[in-house]
This record gives structure tokens, sequence and C-alpha cells, in this order.
């Protein structure tokens, strides 16, 4: 089993190019089924989350080949509308593919999604929006049987702004001959991504990025290529690496106006921000400061996927943080293995306590998610000594060539087997 070797306490420099986003990615790559030609993916990770999505597009009878960040999809000689359970298990993302499938065939059997265990995730909104939509869903043996009975124009309330919801619901309607309209939607930059590939394709959806969305479903779908958006988590986790050990980093090939509460926090933390049209320049030197209460909120809020690499600076920081977790029940994993590490954090139910140490201390930790095995990255690029990190199956997930690319500002880190 490999792990990560990281000697800290040194301060990072140099350049930094952010790659494709993984929450954008994946449901593009589900839409695929859609078209009759061909579509190429460009920007896209070398990540295992693209690896499992790829592998369930085969299952459904498409041809997909990756290649140096494009990927290839093209119809094959057989079609399928089941996802087995062992593909369904390897990523939450896998929901997605529940309206893209649906769309295409009118059916679709599936089980549950699998991925972090962040606490519980429900698919409830999922599968509450696809009914209104004239789904009909039963449950057997814990699959999902879905079929399409009818179709209609239909508004859909929300009850929270779901990502995954809103891209289902996007997935479906633009299949349909009818209008959809989503009150209450996703904002998330990713939502705005996956309807520039489905306009693309020859849909027409309005109002992507702001809480109504209207949809106008269409049964002809071009061949379409696409860049994928930058991935914000990757900037942010790279900025706080900064943030954590100092130094001076351009982190380029990113949207700054999707980082604007990371950057704000970093700011008041002491760092020197300086962003441009597709780059953040970062400058720490001297001590972080402790920052405002942190709260998760949907877009344009501060980032859940934000919080734990956030959470290992702070715990660096002169002073007390608290961050209030408003989006997952067990987001939080990441605290006690900083403890190891020397952090001072307090936990109770949604809020961490984090009151700043001078120093954390090089030890073994073991990463139980994805956002929180990049937290305990950030936290030994600060720290004194080696830490050991394992569970690299989860930092894998969501990004590619990460030791190399902190390597490149200078960090001592290995991945050794």
């Amino acid at each position: 089993m490999s792990v990560l070797s990281i000697k800290g306490s040194v301060p990072l420099q140099g350049r930094v190019g952010v790659h494709g986003s993984k929450n954008s990615v994946l449901p593009i790559l589900a839409a695929t089924i859609l078209c009759d030609g061909q579509s190429v993916i460009r920007n896209c990770p070398e990540l295992s989350d693209v690896k499992s999505t790829l592998r369930i597009l085969r299952r459904l009878g498409r041809r997909a080949h990756y290649q140096d960040g494009v990927v290839t999809i093209e119809p094959g000689k057989t079609s399928c509308c089941e996802v087995p359970e062992r593909l369904m298990r390897e990523l939450r993302s896998s929901v997605v593919f529940l309206g893209a499938i649906l769309a295409k065939t009118g059916q679709a059997v599936m089980s549950y999604p699998g991925g972090c265990e962040l606490g519980p995730r429900p698919i409830d909104l999922h599968l509450s929006s696809l009914r209104q939509l004239g789904i009909e869903i039963t449950e057997q043996n814990g699959n999902l049987i879905c079929s399409a009975k009818k179709v209609h124009d239909t508004e859909i309330h929300l009850s929270f702004p779901s990502v995954g919801a809103t891209e289902n619901i996007m997935l479906y309607a633009c299949g349909i001959p009818a209008t959809t309209r989503v009150c209450n939607a996703a904002r998330e930059p990713e939502i705005e991504d996956l309807a520039c590939f489905l306009n693309s394709m020859g849909c027409s959806i309005r109002g992507a990025g702001s809480s109504d969305i209207f949809i106008h479903g269409t049964d002809s779908f071009r061949p379409v290529q696409h860049r994928v958006m930058p991935d914000r988590i990757v900037a942010a986790t790279y900025l706080s690496a900064v943030a954590a050990a100092g130094g001076e980093v351009w982190v380029e090939d990113l949207n700054p106006e999707h980082l604007s509460p990371v950057l704000s926090v970093l700011a008041e933390a002491g760092c020197e921000i300086d962003a441009g049209a597709d780059t953040v320049h970062i400058i720490r030197d001297g001590q972080l400061k402790s920052m405002s209460s942190i709260r998760t909120m949907p877009y344009p809020g501060f980032p859940t996927d934000a919080q734990a690499p956030i959470m290992a600076a702070a715990a660096l920081a002169k002073g007390t943080t608290v961050f209030v977790e408003n989006i997952f029940e067990s987001r939080f994993r990441h605290a006690g293995e900083l403890v190891r590490m020397g952090a001072d954090i307090q936990v109770e139910g949604h809020v961490a306590v984090i009151c700043g140490v001078p120093k954390l201390y090089g030890t073994h930790v073991g990463a139980t998610d994805l956002r929180g095995g990049a937290a305990l990255a950030v936290a030994a690029l600060g720290a004194k000594g080696e830490t050991i990190i394992s569970g690299l199956n989860h930092i894998d997930r969501g990004y590619d060539k990460f030791e190399e690319n902190l390597r490149s500002l200078g960090a001592r880190i290995e991945r050794v087997v």
C-alpha cells in the first residue's frame, strides 16, 4: 500500500496550474450517453473517479478512450440501461447517470451510490424531482427500478439547492419534449459548465448559475467538443498549502471569481492575495492570524470542499477560528488526525473550534475521505519533521499529479510503495 512521505516546514515557491474540475467532468461524462455521435472532453483530469465513470460508460455500451487529458466517447454496438452495484459504489457521483440514462432509454436500473463516508447524503431530492418529471420509481432488492411514464411541462421547487439533484433534473429534462423550470436550483459554477456542454449538444438551458433554471428538451443531440472548467477546490488546496507552509506561489489556470470566499478568508489570515484574470498570486510571510467564523454554504458561500484544507492552515494561525459545517454531518473526520499532529481542535456536532498552535509535528496519519486527505497534506507541509499519510486512494479520487505539482513548488513530498 502506497503512502505519502512529506517533510514539512519548507516554504513553497513557483507556479502551479490547476487541472479540470472533478465535480464538473463527472456529470459531463454522464451526459455524453445522450449523443449518438462522438464527444470529445478536454482538460479532463486523470482521477480514480474519472476512471470509474469511464467504466460505467463502457458498461452502458459506450466506447471510451482517455489520453493526455482528452476523453473521447463514441456509441458502441450495444446499449444498456443498468449500472451494476459494484460500479455504483465506487463513487457518489454515479447517481447522475440516472437522469441521463432515463433521457436516453426511458428506463434505468441501478443501486444506491457509494463515495466518501461523509454522513447521510440521501438522494431523496433526486428521486422526488424525477417523479415530478413523470418517472415511476420502485425499489427491489436494493435496486432502483425507474421508467419514464409520461412527459409534461414541470415546475420543480427544490427544498435545498442540491448540486446532484439539479444535475439529474437537467440531464433528464434536456432529453424530453417539454419545458422544465427548476426553482431554488444549485448555483455552483459546475452547474454552468454542464449547461454549457448540454447547450452545445443542442439543448436549450437558460438561467444556469442562478436559482431559476429553464430547460427546453430536444430529441437530437449533436457531437460536441468541450473543455472542462478549472477545479476550484484543487486551487483552494494549493492556496491553503502556501498558507500553511509559507512562501510565494502563482496558482494558474483558474477563475478567481469562483474562489472569492476562500480568497477573503486567506487575506483575513494575513496572506497577501493578488487575483488576476486567471491567476492568484499568494504570499505568506509571517505567522497566520485567526479568521472569522467560517460557515460552509451552497455557492456562492464558502464551499464545504474547501473547509478541510483551510482548517489545516488555521491550525497554525495565532488565535481561534470557528468552523460551522452546514452541508455534511461527518465532515470533521480529519480533525482527529490533525490533533495527532499537535493541533488544538474541539469538535461538537457541526462546530469545530481551532485554537492555533505555534507548530505542528510530523507523525503517521490516515486519510478517511478526499478533502480530509488533502488537508493532512496541507498540514504536513507546514509541520516540523516527517509526516506519513496513508489512505491515498481517497486523495487520488480528486487530485491529478498531486505530489508532482507540489514538488514543482519545492515541497519535499514522495509517494512510497
